[in-house]
This record gives structure tokens, sequence and C-alpha cells, in this order.
């Protein structure tokens, strides 16, 4: 029998510990050692791998000659140690963002490529019932010519962390943090068309935003190959009446279909087909998504699996970033 791969998970905060164990529950991994500064979050993460082995930060993972390492750090760190990690010879799942531009994604896509070892990164919501359902209807072309997509992502509440705030550390405010899952499923429901003009209006505290912020409040325009338009909006703190709203739709010459959460949940989402004024329900809650990307990896990294030519979007969605940010 084939021993399962040794992975070893780089912060164990709480989404570090939810994609865990998420991978966990596949079987297809085994928890080697974990490395977390909070004596407190790795008494937590040990409880879901007792026999895991607690090391020293991330040269203690790569010393344990792992098969992959699970990222959940600060965005200014995932570049380089992902790239660390692939040169290693180990497998990496990192948390959103890969990296704070599109360049450093860049080299970590050319990182993995040249260790041919498997990179994935926790763009979640493409794993949602309701995103998959919306995806397949227009792979099939059943909604004809897509010319118009509806992305919204505004979050009640900020972070609480200080390094969300400092665009050296962070790379960005909101966008990077929601405007990013935003883009990413756009794109990637649509098979990833060429985004030929972007615009963008960012803001700090209702005012535009100034040198050493981070943006709140963001609107941006994209033009896609084709004539397509997608129209983007996300924000902290916005006072929206409910925590979130979050919403993806997808208008085209032959129907609308959109993902919705409900009733301001960040967890639970409807999907729905629209044919002119009459609605067709494509899912609805319960759907436990959130660990389905760490899932997908673990399971695929049992597998064998190795280098991926599809990490190379990774790259576009960042490219689309950049220019929000106007760094292209």
């Amino acid at each position: 029998m084939t021993p399962r791969p040794r992975v070893g998970f780089l912060g164990v905060g709480w989404i570090g510990r939810h994609r865990m164990e998420g991978m966990l529950a596949t079987g297809a991994v085994e928890a080697a050692a974990i490395a977390d500064p909070s004596d407190e979050m790795a008494a937590e993460a040990l409880k879901l791998a007792p026999d895991a082995k607690r090391v020293d930060g991330l040269d203690g993972l790569l010393a344990e000659q792992l098969d992959g390492i699970v990222i959940a750090t600060p965005s200014a760190m995932h570049a380089e140690q992902s790239i660390r990690v692939l040169e290693a010879g180990a497998a990496v799942f990192c948390q959103k963002p890969l990296g704070r531009t599109a360049a450093e994604a860049q080299a970590v896509v050319e990182a993995a490529r040249a260790a041919d070892r498997l990179l994935a990164v926790d763009l979640s919501y493409r794993f949602t019932q309701g995103m998959r359902r919306i995806r397949a209807l227009l792979e099939e072309g059943a909604l004809g010519q897509v010319y118009a997509v509806d992305l919204v992502f505004h979050n009640a509440y900020g972070p609480d962390k200080a390094w969300f705030y400092d665009p050296l550390l962070s790379g960005g405010g909101c966008v990077m943090d929601l405007g990013v899952h935003l883009v990413d499923i756009a794109l990637w429901a649509l098979d990833f068309p060429k985004v030929e003009r972007v615009s963008s209006h960012l803001l700090s505290g209702g005012a535009p935003l100034a040198e050493g912020q981070v943006e709140d409040y963001a609107v941006a325009n994209l033009t896609l190959e084709g004539g397509g338009s997608a129209r983007l909006a996300c924000s902290w703190r916005l006072p929206a009446g409910c925590e979130a709203v979050i919403s993806a739709a997808f208008y085209g010459t032959n129907g609308g279909a959109a993902l919705r959460n409900v009733g301001g949940s960040f967890y639970d989402f409807t999907a729905e087909r629209f044919h002119g004024t009459s609605t067709e329900m494509l899912s609805s809650p319960p759907d436990a998504w959130g660990g389905r990307a760490a899932a997908d990896w673990a399971e695929r990294l049992g597998r064998g699996e190795r280098f991926d030519p599809a990490a190379e979007r990774l790259v576009d969605v960042a490219g689309v970033l950049d220019q929000i940010y106007g760094r292209a």
C-alpha cells in the first residue's frame, strides 16, 4: 500500500485549521507537522492531528522533508514561502493571494513548473455548489453570449489584524482581500477571457486613497474580450444593513444566472437561473463548501499529481488586480 503524502501546516489560525480539517477528512494525506507561533493555535491544531509534530516555522517544516505544505500566513509572506517550499521539492496549497502582485504570483508559478510540483490557492468560491452549476450553464452556452457580469462582496467588518492595513504587507485592501474572489470566479466561470481594459476608483474612509493607505471601498469596470463587461464592487465596513452582501450575476442573450448569499450570511448561498421575468432555483443551502478547495488539493496530491498548467491562471487574476490598483 502506497503511504499517504505527509503534509505540514504553516499557520493554524481559524482558516488554517478549517482547511486542515477539510484535508484530513479526505483520508488522502497525513498531517505530519504544524508550525505556528501561538501556543493556543498550535494546541487547537494538535487536537485535529494528535500525531503531528510541532516545529519552529517554515525552516522546521522543511527539515521534515514533507510532500506538501499548506501556507496560511500574512499575504506578504506567501510568494517567498511558496517558492522556498517548491524549491525544496514539496507541493503547495496557499491562502489567497498567492502574491501581492502579478510578478510575485508569476514567480511562484514558475517555481512550481520548474519543480514539477502541485500548486493551488484557496479560491474557495469556485467550489460552491452554486458556482459549479452556473459554470456548467456557461460551458454549455445555455445563457447565450454573456455580455454583462455584476460582482459584489461587501463585508460589514474589517480585518482585525494590523498587517491588513499596511499596503507593503497586504498588497492592498478590500480588493486584495475580497475582490480577488470576485475576479477569480468571473474569469473562471467564463473560461478566462482576455481582460482588455480596466478602470477603477478606490476609497479609504470615504475619501480618495492616499499614500500609505489601503482601500476599504472599491469599484472597477472590466472590458472583456468580445465586448462583454464585468462590474465589481467590494468593501470593508459598508453599512449595508447586514453582515455581508455577496453576489455574482451573469447575463447573456439567452438568460441569466446568479449566485447570492442568503440573509447576509457568509456561508449560505443560492444559485438561480433567470428566464425573462421567471426564476429557476439551481441550488440552495445547506452546502458545506468552505473546505472543498483544500480537500481537492489533498486528493490530487494523494493521487500523485504534479504541476498543473492551470496554475498559470492565478497570474491572470493577479494581473487584473494590478490593473485595478493602477500598477499595470
